[in-house]
């Protein structure tokens, strides 16, 4: 699922700090986000953002559980505009816009 907010204000780290978001990494010009719905770690929402001048284009999913590796890796994750995942895109973009 993706969104666009348009000219951001602020620090786009900290705002999304600020929602419950933790910092992961920088993948090229992307940085990854994630926030756990549990204790455990999973479910949890992951995003990718990148930076478009002011611009921040969000691409969010919902990791059910932790990748399984081995002969046929496999990613948990749904990315439908349903469930948890509707609620979260709802929140945030009430939150960001």
């Amino acid at each position: 699922m993706q969104i666009e907010v348009k000219d951001v204000q602020g620090n786009p780290v900290n705002n999304l700090r600020r929602l419950g978001y933790s910092f992961q990494r920088h993948e090229g010009d992307e940085m990854s986000f994630v926030r756990p719905m549990a204790a455990a770690g999973y479910p949890r929402f992951h995003m990718y953002v990148k930076m478009n001048g002011m611009d921040m284009l969000i691409n969010i999913h919902l990791d059910v559980k932790k990748e399984t590796y081995g002969e046929n890796t496999r990613h948990h994750g749904e990315y439908g505009n349903d469930g948890a995942l509707k609620e979260e895109v709802r929140r945030l973009k009430a939150l960001l816009e």
